[in-house]
């Protein structure tokens, strides 16, 4: 299945881990961390590199938890063939955001829907590619923009997204907008993100991530950056009320906000998830809207 090609320039990702910063970083030649604005082209270089470059280390490690014809919407495990969060998607037009290699896409089409399955990183629609092949499921692939989404108005019964696009892109009111668009009116969007307490930790799975450090108010990035002080890495943080207001703003309703719990037998770590914070605090928040 040859992958589509759209001339849009915005950073759409897929990633399951916002990382550690230090409290101030100063740009003296060596590659660091920090909290700073970006700009969206910079923004766009950085986040469109780093997964390319990291596709397929991204996949040795987390590929077997995703498999290839599945869709698990977190670390926590929870598949959408138990959690039903999209509802009947028999015959359903579904647009799949920040796929990734696009697990789930392949296993929506499986269930009976009409998938496209998107991403910005030629890296990991690489990997989605591969495994179209592999797995015998033909899913159709878009490489493109979230926030500027090569549709017509009222085109899709479902959006999703697990981890991808959302937290990557610095207009994610846009986003909300846009998905809104290419929904036919009752459609439903749901996504999931790291959820936005988890900010105020370290990106730590063991004891020593379980204080709180960092200002749950402060809404600048996490960035990476090389040498030259360019960002290789961005990710944004929104607030449980900032995404509300970016939903109803859109003309969303809210149904449901989903926070997993750590299920038993779970022992798999996952950067920043582990047993010990997952049994403590959600790692999670998954959204369930509809268009007003």
């Amino acid at each position: 299945m040859p992958i589509t090609t759209w001339r849009n320039p915005t950073p759409v990702v897929t990633h399951l881990s916002n990382r550690p910063y230090p409290r101030r970083v100063e740009i003296t030649g060596e590659p660091g961390a920090t909290r700073r604005e970006v700009g969206s082209h910079e923004n766009l270089r950085a986040s469109r590199s780093w997964w390319d470059l990291d596709a397929d280390n991204y996949q040795a490690e987390h590929g077997d938890f995703l498999g290839e014809v599945d869709f698990v919407w977190c670390p926590e495990r929870l598949r959408e063939a138990d959690a039903n969060l999209l509802g009947d998607v028999r015959g359903k037009r579904i647009l799949e955001l920040g796929c990734g290699a696009a697990a789930a896409g392949r296993w929506l089409m499986t269930q009976g829907a009409k998938v496209i399955s998107l991403d910005l990183s030629g890296g990991m629609l690489r990997h989605a590619k591969d495994q179209n092949l592999s797995s015998g499921v033909p899913l159709t692939l878009v490489q493109a923009d979230a926030a500027n989404l090569p549709f017509g108005t009222e085109q899709f019964d479902i959006v999703c997204t697990a981890f991808g696009a959302v937290p990557f892109i610095e207009d994610s009111a846009r986003v909300m907008r846009e998905v809104h668009r290419v929904l036919k009116p009752g459609g439903r969007w749901v996504f999931s993100v790291t959820h936005p307490m988890r900010w105020i930790f370290l990106d730590d799975p063991t004891e020593h991530g379980l204080v709180a450090v960092h200002s749950y108010f402060d809404r600048r990035p996490y960035v990476e950056y090389d040498e030259t002080g360019a960002a290789t890495y961005v990710e944004h943080h929104r607030t449980l009320g900032d995404r509300l207001r970016e939903l109803i703003a859109a003309g969303f309703t809210l149904v449901d906000l989903v926070e997993p719990e750590w299920p038993p037998g779970h022992d798999q770590t996952w950067g920043q998830w582990s047993p010990l914070r997952g049994r403590l605090f959600p790692g999670t928040a998954i959204f369930c809207s509809v268009k007003s």
